[in-house]
Protein backbone atom coordinates (compact mmCIF):
# COMPACT_ATOMS: atom_id res chain seq x y z
CA UNK A 1 0.00 0.00 0.00
CA UNK A 2 1.51 3.32 -0.75
CA UNK A 3 2.30 5.99 1.96
CA UNK A 4 4.09 3.22 4.28
CA UNK A 5 6.88 4.90 5.82
CA UNK A 6 9.65 3.27 3.92
CA UNK A 7 7.85 3.62 0.74
CA UNK A 8 7.72 7.44 1.71
CA UNK A 9 11.33 7.67 2.70
CA UNK A 10 12.48 6.57 -0.57
CA UNK A 11 10.02 8.67 -2.64
CA UNK A 12 11.00 11.57 -0.86
CA UNK A 13 14.48 11.35 -0.65
CA UNK A 14 14.24 10.50 -4.51
CA UNK A 15 12.34 14.01 -4.95
CA UNK A 16 14.63 15.46 -2.96
CA UNK A 17 18.02 14.31 -4.37
CA UNK A 18 16.46 15.41 -7.84
CA UNK A 19 15.11 18.57 -6.42
CA UNK A 20 18.31 19.53 -4.93
CA UNK A 21 20.71 18.43 -7.95
CA UNK A 22 18.82 20.62 -10.27
CA UNK A 23 19.22 23.54 -7.86
CA UNK A 24 22.73 22.74 -6.98
CA UNK A 25 24.12 22.45 -10.32
CA UNK A 26 22.60 26.25 -10.99
CA UNK A 27 23.59 27.59 -7.99
CA UNK A 28 27.37 26.22 -8.82
CA UNK A 29 28.18 28.27 -11.72
CA UNK A 30 28.43 31.26 -10.24
CA UNK A 31 31.46 29.98 -7.72
CA UNK A 32 32.70 27.57 -11.17
CA UNK A 33 33.13 30.78 -12.82
CA UNK A 34 34.93 32.67 -9.47
CA UNK A 35 37.30 29.23 -9.09
CA UNK A 36 37.20 28.74 -5.65
CA UNK A 37 37.86 25.42 -3.85
CA UNK A 38 35.34 23.50 -1.84
CA UNK A 39 36.70 24.50 1.09
CA UNK A 40 37.09 28.30 0.06
CA UNK A 41 33.02 28.00 -0.77
CA UNK A 42 32.15 26.50 2.68
CA UNK A 43 33.98 29.48 4.37
CA UNK A 44 32.39 31.87 1.65
CA UNK A 45 28.84 30.42 2.56
CA UNK A 46 29.50 30.15 6.81
CA UNK A 47 30.66 33.54 6.31
CA UNK A 48 27.25 34.58 4.48
CA UNK A 49 25.07 32.90 7.27
CA UNK A 50 26.40 34.78 10.33
CA UNK A 51 26.04 38.38 10.83
CA UNK A 52 28.65 39.11 12.56
CA UNK A 53 32.52 39.14 11.61
CA UNK A 54 33.91 35.81 12.80
CA UNK A 55 37.26 35.12 14.42
CA UNK A 56 39.56 32.91 12.20
CA UNK A 57 39.60 30.09 14.81
CA UNK A 58 35.29 30.17 14.95
CA UNK A 59 35.51 29.36 11.01
CA UNK A 60 37.92 27.04 11.92
CA UNK A 61 35.87 25.37 14.36
CA UNK A 62 32.66 25.62 12.61
CA UNK A 63 34.32 23.64 9.03
CA UNK A 64 36.30 21.27 10.86
CA UNK A 65 39.00 23.11 9.66
CA UNK A 66 42.60 23.64 11.60
CA UNK A 67 43.35 27.37 12.34
CA UNK A 68 46.14 27.17 9.90
CA UNK A 69 43.91 25.68 6.75
CA UNK A 70 40.65 28.28 7.61
CA UNK A 71 43.84 31.05 7.39
CA UNK A 72 44.35 30.24 4.24
CA UNK A 73 41.36 30.00 2.90
CA UNK A 74 40.74 33.37 3.93
CA UNK A 75 44.06 34.66 2.67
CA UNK A 76 42.89 33.30 -0.87
CA UNK A 77 39.49 34.88 -0.46
CA UNK A 78 41.27 37.95 0.51
CA UNK A 79 42.59 37.85 -2.67
CA UNK A 80 39.48 37.74 -4.76
CA UNK A 81 38.31 40.46 -2.70
CA UNK A 82 35.30 38.69 -1.63
CA UNK A 83 36.58 38.59 2.07
CA UNK A 84 38.09 41.59 4.65
CA UNK A 85 40.01 40.65 7.72
CA UNK A 86 40.50 43.50 10.79
CA UNK A 87 41.54 43.36 14.00
CA UNK A 88 39.42 42.87 17.01
CA UNK A 89 38.71 45.80 18.82
CA UNK A 90 38.85 44.53 22.33
CA UNK A 91 41.69 42.00 21.22
CA UNK A 92 44.37 42.77 18.61
CA UNK A 93 45.47 39.72 18.34
CA UNK A 94 41.94 38.02 17.22
CA UNK A 95 41.64 38.84 13.77
CA UNK A 96 37.88 39.08 12.31
CA UNK A 97 36.49 38.17 8.58
CA UNK A 98 33.68 39.41 6.92
CA UNK A 99 32.21 39.85 3.19
CA UNK A 100 32.87 42.00 1.48
CA UNK A 101 30.68 43.51 -0.77
CA UNK A 102 31.50 41.39 -3.84
CA UNK A 103 31.57 38.04 -1.57
CA UNK A 104 27.99 39.03 -0.50
CA UNK A 105 27.01 39.17 -3.96
CA UNK A 106 27.83 35.90 -5.14
CA UNK A 107 27.00 34.10 -2.16
CA UNK A 108 23.33 35.66 -3.01
CA UNK A 109 24.31 34.87 -6.79
CA UNK A 110 24.21 31.11 -6.02
CA UNK A 111 21.13 31.00 -3.71
CA UNK A 112 19.34 32.96 -6.00
CA UNK A 113 20.13 30.54 -8.70
CA UNK A 114 18.77 27.86 -6.23
CA UNK A 115 15.97 29.85 -6.23
CA UNK A 116 15.08 30.08 -9.41
CA UNK A 117 15.66 26.23 -10.39
CA UNK A 118 13.42 25.65 -7.83
CA UNK A 119 10.76 28.22 -8.56
CA UNK A 120 11.50 26.89 -12.35
CA UNK A 121 10.59 23.61 -11.16
CA UNK A 122 6.99 24.70 -9.30
CA UNK A 123 6.00 26.64 -12.56
CA UNK A 124 6.19 23.35 -14.66
CA UNK A 125 4.34 21.25 -12.58
CA UNK A 126 0.61 20.63 -13.59
CA UNK A 127 -1.89 23.37 -11.85
CA UNK A 128 -3.21 20.49 -9.47
CA UNK A 129 0.42 19.17 -8.77
CA UNK A 130 1.34 22.62 -7.79
CA UNK A 131 -1.72 22.62 -5.47
CA UNK A 132 -1.61 19.25 -3.79
CA UNK A 133 2.30 20.27 -2.97
CA UNK A 134 1.37 23.57 -1.77
CA UNK A 135 -1.48 22.48 0.30
CA UNK A 136 1.04 19.49 1.54
CA UNK A 137 4.10 21.75 2.05
CA UNK A 138 1.96 24.23 3.89
CA UNK A 139 0.52 21.68 6.38
CA UNK A 140 3.62 20.46 7.06
CA UNK A 141 5.22 23.67 7.66
CA UNK A 142 2.34 24.50 10.39
CA UNK A 143 2.97 21.50 11.81
CA UNK A 144 5.73 21.35 14.70
CA UNK A 145 7.70 18.22 12.97
CA UNK A 146 9.81 20.63 10.51
CA UNK A 147 11.17 23.62 12.81
CA UNK A 148 13.20 25.89 12.30
CA UNK A 149 16.72 24.57 14.29
CA UNK A 150 17.98 26.47 17.37
CA UNK A 151 21.50 28.12 17.54
CA UNK A 152 22.18 25.95 20.26
CA UNK A 153 20.89 23.27 18.15
CA UNK A 154 23.02 24.29 14.82
CA UNK A 155 26.51 24.48 17.45
CA UNK A 156 26.08 20.71 18.16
Amino acid sequence: MPGRPDELHDVLVEFLTRLMNLSESDGLDALIESDLSFSQARTLFLLAKTPEPLPINAVADALGLSVAAAGRNVDQLLQLDLVERRESATDRRVKLVSLTPVGERLAAQHIEAKRDSVKAFTDALPPEQRDQLHRALTDILAGGVLRPRTDQENDQ
